[in-house]
C-alpha cells in the first residue's frame, strides 16, 4: 500500500477524489480540475476481502477528504454492484459521459462524507441477450475522442467495445481470464505445466490453433498432448493454453466489430501487450491506451457532475 502524500496542487485549483474500486483491488486518485494526478493510494483492499467499505474508504482517502471537503468524490467499480457498498442500477447503451454522470447514486458516510457512484453499463443485443460491465466504462470515458473506435479491455472479463464520439453503442464480454485461470488450475491441462513465463513462439501457436476446424473444446486438448508428446517444454504451456483462449477471443470479437481499422488496447502493461501481440499476429493493427485511463474518466464525469 502507498504512503499518502499531503498534496496541495496549483494554487487556486479545485480537487476532485476518484477511486476505482474493484474485485481484487483499490486504487484512488487525488486529482487537480484538469484530471492531472497528484497523489495516489493503491491497496488490495477489492470488494471481496474488505467487509466495512465505509472504514477502508476513510482509512485510505479520509486525510484528502479531510484537507478538500469540498472535493467532489467518485467511487467507480465493483463497489457499485451488488456485492459491494451500494447496488447502483446500470445505465443503458448507448451512453456517454453525460448520460453515466446523469445517473450518479449519491451516498453519505458514516461521517457525513458526500460520495457518488458511477452506474456501470448494460447493453442487450438484438438476440435478447444482456451483457454488463462496472469499472470499464469509466475508463473508456477516459480515453474516448472523436470518431469511431474499437477497444478492448483486456481481464478476468475481457470487454470489446464500439465507441462514436465519445459515447459507448455497444459491447460484448469474453470470460477469457477466469477462463484460462480455471483451466490452468483446476484440470488436467495444467498437471504438465510449469511456471507461467512467457513463450512467443508457443502463444503464437496457440492463436494459430483457435482457427482450425473443431472449435474452441477440441482445441484446448492439445495443451495436454502437447506436454505428453513432448512438442511443448512444460514451460512453454500455459502460453500455448493463452493463446488458444485469447486467439478464440479475438475470432469472436472480429465476427462481432467487423471492419475495424486499430483497435486501442486499454489496460494494464503486461495483458495490453500480450494483446497487442495477439492482434498483430491476426493482422489488426493496435495502439495501447494511457495508463490511469479511470483516473481520466473519473475526472471527466465529475466536470458533468450537478452539485
Amino acid at each position: 500500500m502507498t504512503a499518502v502524500k499531503q498534496s496541495t496542487g496549483p494554487r487556486g485549483s479545485k480537487q476532485l477524489i476518484g477511486v476505482d474500486w474493484g474485485t481484487t483491488s483499490f486504487r484512488a486518485y487525488l486529482m487537480d480540475e484538469r484530471g492531472r494526478v497528484l497523489d495516489r493510494r493503491e491497496a488490495a483492499d477489492g470488494i471481496l476481502s474488505v467487509e466495512d467499505f465505509d472504514a477502508c474508504f476513510e482509512n485510505h482517502c479520509g486525510l484528502w477528504v479531510d484537507s478538500y471537503p469540498r472535493a467532489p468524490i467518485l467511487l467507480s467499480g465493483m463497489i457499485g454492484s451488488r456485492q459491494g457498498w451500494v447496488e447502483v442500477p446500470y445505465c443503458p447503451c448507448p451512453a456517454g459521459a453525460e448520460e453515466i454522470a446523469a445517473r450518479l447514486t449519491r451516498h453519505a458516510t458514516s461521517r457525513g462524507r458526500q460520495i457518488a457512484f458511477v452506474p456501470g453499463l448494460s447493453w442487450r443485443s438484438t438476440s435478447g441477450a444482456d451483457d454488463v460491465m462496472r469499472g470499464e466504462e469509466t475508463q473508456i470515458i477516459g480515453v474516448s475522442g472523436a470518431g469511431r473506435q474499437v477497444m478492448v479491455l483486456p481481464g478476468s472479463h475481457s470487454k470489446w467495445v464500439e465507441v462514436v464520439d465519445g459515447r459507448i453503442l455497444r459491447f460484448a464480454t469474453f470470460l477469457t481470464g477466469e477462463f484460462f485461470a480455471a483451466m490452468s488450475k483446476h484440470t488436467i491441462l495444467g498437471r504438465l505445466m510449469t511456471g507461467d513465463a512467457h513463450d512467443a513462439r508457443a502463444f503464437e501457436a496457440g492463436i494459430a490453433a483457435s482457427a482450425e476446424a473443431g472449435g474452441l473444446l477440441h482445441h484446448l486438448f492439445r495443451v495436454r498432448t502437447g506436454g505428453l508428446f513432448s512438442r511443448w517444454p512444460a514451460e512453454s504451456l500455459s502460453s500455448l493454453l493463452s493463446g488458444i483462449a485469447i486467439g478464440h477471443e479475438i475470432r469472436g470479437a472480429r465476427d462481432f466489430f467487423g471492419g475495424a481499422e486499430r483497435v486501442l488496447v486499454v489496460g494494464g502493461a503486461t495483458l495490453a501487450a500480450r494483446y497487442a501481440e495477439a492482434l498483430a499476429v491476426l493482422g489488426l493493427s493496435t495502439e495501447t491506451g494511457p495508463p490511469d485511463a479511470a483516473a481520466r474518466g473519473l475526472a471527466r464525469l465529475a466536470e458533468r457532475m450537478t452539485s
